[in-house]
C-alpha cells in the first residue's frame, strides 16, 4: 500500500524530560490509525511534531514521499497534511463560512493575504463542505453560537479546505454532546471511504476508536507500547495495565498528553 505518512525514530526532548522517546509510526493511503494511551503518554506532542508544530531532536517524518522533518506547519497543509487540536481553534466571532474561507489561506506569509476576498472557488468548496459536515443552516452564523459539537465539526470542515490526504484529529469528541458523536463518526467514515482521506486520530473513547480504526498504537512514557488490530489491543494485558490501572480507571500518566 502506498504510505502517505511515516515517521521513524522521533524524539522530543524537553529539558531533562523526554517527551517522546523513539517512536516509529506510519499510516497507509485509505487507512485509519487511532493512537492511544493514558494521560501524559505522548500523544499530543507526537502529533505536534508529526504535523510540525514542534521541532523533533531526532528522526524522520516523510509526508507522501517528501522529508518533511524541516518544515513549518504551512508547508505540511499544502502537500497534503492537516489537523485539528485538542483544544478547538476556530475564529469565535467569524461565521462558519468566514471560518472555513479563511483556513485555506492559513499558513500564508503575509498578514495583509487574510483580508483579501475569497475567490468564487474557495468560496463554492466552503459551501460544499459545510453541506457536507450538515452545518448548511449555521453557515453565516457566528462560530460562538454554535454547540461543541458544532464547532467540531466546523474545525474538521477547516482542515479539510486545503484537500489533505492525511488528518490528524486529536480528541475530535471533546466537548461533544453523544446526541453528535454518531453524526462525526459518520462524516469522518464517509470521508475516509469515498474520498480516501486517510486518518491518525488521537482519541480517550475507545469505542470511537474500535469502531473507526483499522489500527491501533499505544503510547506509554513516550514510547510505544503495542500497535495492532483494535480487538487484539483491547485484549492485550499490557496496554489494560498502562491505560486502565490496576484498579480499572483510566490512568493519568506523568504530564501533558
Amino acid at each position: 500500500m502506498t504510505r502517505v505518512l511515516e515517521a521513524s525514530g522521533i524524539v522530543r526532548r524537553f529539558g531533562g524530560l523526554t517527551a517522546v522517546g523513539g517512536v516509529d509510526i506510519h499510516v497507509d493511503a485509505g487507512e485509519m490509525v487511532g493512537l492511544i494511551g493514558p494521560n501524559g503518554s505522548g500523544k499530543t506532542t507526537l502529533f505536534d511534531c508529526l504535523s510540525r508544530v514542534q521541532t523533533i531532536d531526532e528522526g524522520s517524518i516523510m509526508l507522501n514521499g517528501t522529508d518533511i522533518s524541516k518544515m513549518q506547519p504551512h508547508q505540511v497543509a499544502h502537500i497534503g497534511l492537516s489537523r485539528t487540536f485538542q483544544v478547538l481553534r476556530v475564529y469565535r466571532e467569524l461565521t462558519v463560512l468566514e471560518n472555513m474561507e479563511l483556513s485555506v489561506q492559513w499558513g500564508d506569509i503575509s498578514l495583509l493575504s487574510s483580508f483579501r476576498k475569497p475567490t468564487k472557488e474557495t468560496t463554492e468548496r466552503a459551501d460544499r463542505l459545510i453541506d457536507f459536515l450538515l452545518l448548511s443552516r449555521l453557515r453565516d452564523q457566528q462560530a460562538s453560537s454554535l454547540s461543541g459539537g458544532q464547532r467540531r465539526l466546523l474545525e474538521l470542515g477547516m482542515a479539510l479546505m486545503s484537500d489533505p490526504s492525511i488528518v490528524l484529529l486529536d480528541e475530535a469528541m471533546s466537548g461533544v454532546n453523544p446526541s453528535l458523536v454518531e453524526q462525526i463518526k459518520d462524516r469522518i467514515r464517509i470521508l475516509n471511504q469515498e474520498q480516501g482521506v486517510s486518518f491518525l486520530l488521537v482519541e480517550h473513547d475507545i469505542r470511537f476508536v474500535k469502531d473507526l480504526c483499522d489500527r491501533v498504537v499505544v503510547l506509554n512514557y513516550g514510547e510505544k507500547l503495542a500497535e495492532g488490530a483494535p480487538d487484539e489491543i483491547m485484549e492485550n494485558e499490557a496496554v489494560i495495565e498502562a491505560y486502565f490501572g490496576d484498579d480499572g480507571t483510566e490512568g493519568a500518566g506523568d504530564a501533558g498528553n
